[in-house]
């Protein structure tokens, strides 16, 4: 993003290029639904295309995330800290590194899980990518909670959302444990190596909903200091 739009956002409000990280990050971790759905498929330039746009919306973030850090003023008149803010923007930022780790361990591997895992395995990612979506809501209401002065209905709804994301993390740590335990029914049929990679995609899905939730539980810290 050009250097002058970035001091535009600044001028209007510091959290708006917050903001707008939050949703290029959001549109990254998107793609992961369709890139496995096409991973299952066996069609993997397709899935090379998706992890491409991956890559390319990751290192956009990447970008404002550097704008954002080198010109976020210090001199800033709100309730919040400015190492809270920065705290906020490396932990969102964190999602759209996982998203672009998952889908490239993937593709250097053409990795896919047995057949019969596929439909569970895409709820996960589902799960997780609701936990991603929902932390970019609650970055959403930050403007809000600034103009109320972190105060009233809109620090309870907030918090509303901040639960949520816990809710999500539950079942989506739920659905992992299921998936390792039906894997590990059926991994002396598959390549060792394969088996590892599989187990560690797995893991690295579930880091999304992980990594959603701190998003909410550093706003929610930010919350409790106003």
């Amino acid at each position: 993003m050009p250097v002058n739009t970035i001091m535009g956002l600044f001028a209007k409000s510091p959290i708006k290029p917050l903001q707008k990280h939050a949703i290029c990050v959001d549109e990254c971790c998107g793609y992961l639904y369709s890139f496995f759905e096409a991973c299952h498929k066996d069609d993997w330039a397709e899935a090379n295309r998706i992890c491409n746009q991956i890559a390319d919306k990751e290192k956009e973030a990447d970008i404002l995330k550097r704008e954002i850090r080198l010109r976020l003023p210090k001199g800033l008149f709100l309730p919040v800290e400015r190492t809270d803010l920065l705290d906020l923007l490396t932990q969102q930022d964190k999602l759209a590194n996982l998203s672009k780790a998952i889908a490239e361990r993937v593709i250097v591997r053409q990795l896919r899980l047995p057949a019969h895992l596929d439909v569970e395995f895409l709820k996960l990612v589902q799960s997780c990518l609701d936990s991603a979506n929902q932390a970019y809501k609650v970055v959403c209401e930050f403007d809000e909670l600034i103009e109320t002065g972190f105060r009233g209905r809109e620090v309870e709804r907030v918090q509303e959302m901040i639960y949520e994301l816990d809710v999500i993390e539950d079942k989506t740590h739920a659905l992992q444990m299921q998936l390792r335990r039906d894997l590990r029914e059926v991994e002396k049929q598959h390549d060792p190596v394969d088996v590892m990679f599989m187990y560690k995609v797995l893991e690295l899905v579930g880091e999304i909903a992980d990594q959603g939730l701190r998003v909410g539980h550093r706003l929610e810290l930010m919350l409790a200091r106003s």
